[in-house]
């Protein structure tokens, strides 16, 4: 311990590299160096909590046990951080796991109640113990010979065996039970009821007296094996409880992004609902348009061919009327000829009569 003191002190003042050769001082110390203390890492090391008890494991195997790395390893998000832990946890609980065992064997001991020990206890009467002695030996005796008897195969003769032991039992207690009356059995139960009681800690698994002074029970809780346990079993659990804590909020986390995907979703099917109403109306619009467009198209189409009938009507009255005026034309001009023809024939006599009339001289 005080080496370990001395150690550490000079650690502080010269630094961890004071023994290391220049050459190799270049190199950087990391957390996840092969001579740093895993569990240090984690919490503490177990080396450290039972020296010079009955518990003490000796020296740690790992050199180096520094806070600074410690504070990087509690900042680094590394996959093994978590494997340190499990380390951690697996030697911690192989620590405790002995402890339980002795903590059982504690409980059993003080199992025994003043009844069980009456009846390990003799009568006072020395013919009774020497009936009861007898019977002891012989349901051992059949017992034996029944494991035998059931190894070899004969179980009929073993189960005889066990129900002529269940016989000589019940004639034991019978027999106990007439001599619990007696004058040495009241006296054996008294004594047995002053005897102090017991109980095991549940930390450690130490004895301790019920009722005892508070001193004593302050220097038991306080005491190096009770405190060292004790850490033990808080670390387990706060690195149980850190795990289930990231554990349900990494569940949170998934649950919102569930969520918000979920969310995502309904939005983007909202979106596609809008749009796809949106080109409905648009088809719908389109179609519409190019009804009335068709419609348009079509009225024109038939008011074109209307006035392409109504011109060629037109055109075949014109045609007709022109005929008839021409028609028309040409018998007036035929009358008018014949007339002209008539009227310049009248006036060419008209001439020759009066020339004739010139020349001759006579009107």
């Amino acid at each position: 311990m005080a080496t370990q003191a001395a150690a550490a002190l000079l650690d502080e003042l010269m630094g961890r590299t004071r023994n290391v050769l220049p050459q190799e001082r270049q190199q950087k110390l990391s957390w996840d160096s092969p001579e740093v203390c895993r569990h240090y890492l984690v919490k503490f090391c177990p080396h450290d909590l039972f020296t010079n008890t009955k518990s003490d494991l000796g020296p740690c195997e790992k050199t180096i046990h520094d806070e600074e790395l410690k504070r990087e390893f509690d900042i680094s998000n590394s996959y093994r951080r978590t494997a340190f832990e499990d380390e951690f946890v697996r030697y911690a609980e192989s620590m405790l796991t002995d402890v339980d065992k002795r903590i059982r064997k504690g409980k059993q001991r003080l199992a025994l109640s003043v009844k069980d020990a009456l009846e390990s206890s003799t009568t006072g009467d020395g013919r009774v113990d020497e009936q009861l002695e007898l019977l002891s030996e012989r349901i051992t005796g059949l017992v034996s010979e029944a494991e035998r008897l059931g190894s070899e195969g004969n179980v009929e003769e073993a189960q005889g065996l066990l129900k002529l032991c269940d016989q000589l039992r019940e004639e034991r207690d019978a027999l106990r039970r007439s001599s619990e009356n007696s004058v040495w059995h009241q006296a054996a139960e008294m004594a047995a009821s002053q005897e102090k009681q017991m109980e095991v800690c549940e930390v450690c698994g130490a004895f301790l007296i019920v009722g005892d002074a508070q001193q004593r029970i302050d220097d038991h809780l306080t005491g190096k094996q009770h405190v060292g346990f004790a850490k033990l079993r808080q670390a387990i659990q706060e690195i149980r409880d850190s795990r289930e804590k990231a554990r349900t909020e990494r569940e949170e986390l998934r649950e919102k992004e569930r969520q918000e995907r979920r969310k995502a979703l309904l939005e983007e099917e909202k979106r596609r609902e809008r749009e796809r109403e949106d080109r409905r109306k648009k088809e719908e619009e389109r179609r519409r348009r190019s009804y009335e467009s068709d419609r348009d198209r079509r009225d024109r189409s038939r008011d074109r061919d209307r006035d392409r009938r109504d011109r060629r009507r037109s055109r075949s009255r014109d045609r007709r009327s022109s005929s008839s005026r021409d028609r028309g034309d040409r018998s007036y001009r035929s009358r008018e000829n014949d007339r002209r023809d008539r009227h310049g024939r009248s006036n060419s006599r008209d001439y020759e009569r009066r020339r004739y009339r010139e020349e001759n001289g006579s009107y």
